[in-house]
């Protein structure tokens, strides 16, 4: 499928024409310049679009040019990420901000070399960024498409695999029309988001619907292949809510690793581990309160957190480090924090 010119036509020709007629043209990146569609590919990694959309709106708001992406701290830019999860996006998108002002003052690069180079862009998002911005003639393979190459193409197994990852790479090229590259990689986007679905694809408005292999073949369950089930293994950690007043105890993380960058209350395997930090801290505890253990999801593991919520006598001044600082839980809630830790402040809030 693919190879010949006629079904290369055909495929591209009616993509382009249901996008013109029935795609989405309303999207806020849609028709902007390099950095907003590099934005919003960045963000839409993982994430739906109708959670986008608030925070590339706030985002740009607050960055309107690379320049000023770049001129930001991490902190800046990561509190505007909060909530949005995955937040190696956030740092990678800063860093790569000021090599673009360092190396191409602060354009966009136009060339896929140059682009697939920046940090936190793989081949897909910069065939992206090119096709959309620069109507370059790119094929892209997000996961969108993947699916929607997979059943249209017939292709069977998991796309993690590279022998897999290679052949639908093979189709996206060979699909790809010679013009209205932009029109048509967007609506391969669009097909992906709003037709071709993971469940309930709604294969009676495709318009490529009487060239797909899964549909002419009942095989639209089965592909694409999943991913092979493992079992998703479980961690538990504990969170010292050290409170003074209404002013909360939280600690910058580590740059790299989950949550890199962000702030967090002080975090232990356990309880025990949890009152010798403590004590060795010379803390006085007023009251104290164990909040309801509830779990949050990562990709590869669930962590299990239970909230110890403290009242101190005083603040502790051996945890006035670089790393540390006390604030506001109002003024917390805005800072750059994951979202099990804002779940947790918001409870703390509710409950002051």
């Amino acid at each position: 499928m693919g190879s010949d010119g006629i079904a290369t036509n055909s495929f591209a020709s009616r993509l382009i024409a249901w996008q013109r007629a029935h795609g989405r043209h309303d999207l806020p990146w849609q028709g902007q310049d390099a950095y907003r569609v590099w934005l919003s590919e960045i963000m839409l990694q993982q994430t739906q679009v109708a959670t986008v959309i608030p925070y590339f709106q706030r985002f740009i708001t607050a960055f309107p040019s690379i320049a000023a992406l770049a001129s930001a701290t991490e902190d800046q830019v990561l509190a505007h990420w909060s909530g949005l999860g995955y937040y190696a996006r956030g740092r990678n998108l800063h860093k790569a901000a000021r090599i673009i002002v360092a190396k191409f003052d602060g354009e966009f690069p136009q060339k896929t070399e140059d682009i697939i180079e920046l940090p936190g862009i793989g081949r897909s998002t910069a065939a992206a960024v090119c096709a959309l911005a620069f109507h370059q003639r790119h094929a892209i393979l997000d996961g969108n498409v993947k699916r929607l190459l997979a059943r249209y193409c017939g292709v069977e197994g998991w796309s993690g695999e590279k022998k897999v990852d290679e052949l639908l790479w093979q189709q996206a090229q060979a699909l790809l029309p010679i013009e209205d590259v932009a029109t048509y990689t967007q609506a391969l986007m669009d097909m992906g988001a709003t037709i071709c679905t993971r469940s309930k694809p709604k294969c009676v408005l495709c318009p490529v619907q009487t060239n797909c292999v899964a549909l002419q073949t009942e095989r639209i369950s089965q592909l694409p292949t999943p991913r092979p089930k493992k079992t998703v293994p479980e961690r538990r950690a504990v969170f010292l809510l050290l409170m003074h007043g209404n002013d909360i105890l939280l600690e910058k993380r580590p740059s790299s690793g989950i949550w890199g960058g962000l702030w967090c209350p002080p975090q232990f395997e356990d309880e025990v581990a949890a009152k010798g930090w403590f004590i060795s801290n010379g803390m006085d505890a007023r009251e104290g309160v164990r909040l309801e253990t509830f779990t949050h999801t990562f990709t590869h593991f669930k962590l299990n957190i239970t909230p110890l919520k403290i009242q101190l006598a005083q603040k502790s001044l051996q945890v006035t480090q670089a790393g540390s600082v006390w604030l506001d839980v109002e003024e917390a809630l805005g800072a750059a924090i994951p979202t099990p830790v804002r779940a947790m402040l918001e409870k703390v809030r509710h409950q002051s």
